[in-house]
């Protein structure tokens, strides 16, 4: 069987009331759900700090990112996912964290099983898509780089 089409190794994370969708290559790692709180006086979408790999990582809200309200897993199936960055500031910001409401699931993904629907993005959306049947948004990775970087001046 000669089968030629293309498949993308992808994840789907879920957050609080939608999941997101990104493909495997962006994803450093998957943690166990721990971060230090953020001080007073620090952006709304700032959950607090991850000590990842000798480094300090910003750990975001997506939800609170997206001009929702700060969410925080309320049990033990949170996870943090470190994420690569992609942008301009990439020596700058060369890794951000989202926080999960849950534990994120493999997808082998061909261009057919994904389908852009017409939603209303917030700013940390790239795009909404169905994927099998599924809802899922795309993030807009390079609006979340630049809230780290500028959260870092």
């Amino acid at each position: 069987m000669n089968d030629t089409s293309q498949t993308l190794s992808c994840v789907m994370i879920p957050m609080s009331g939608r999941q997101l969708l990104l493909p495997n290559v962006s994803i450093a790692e998957v943690v166990d759900y721990a971060s230090s709180d953020a001080a007073t006086n620090t952006p709304e979408w700032l959950v607090g700090y991850l000590d990842w790999r000798g480094l300090q990582l910003p750990v975001i809200s997506y939800d609170a990112a997206n001009g929702g309200a700060l969410t925080v897993p309320g049990d033990n199936r949170g996870r943090i996912v470190v994420l690569n960055s992609i942008g301009d500031h990439h020596k700058e910001v060369p890794f951000m964290a989202l926080v999960t409401q849950g534990i994120p699931s493999q997808a082998r993904l061909t261009e057919a099983q994904v389908r852009k629907l017409d939603g209303e993005p917030g700013p940390a959306d790239l795009m909404q898509v169905e994927v099998d049947g599924d809802i899922a948004w795309i993030p807009n990775l390079a609006f979340l780089e630049s809230l780290v970087q500028a959260s870092l001046h």
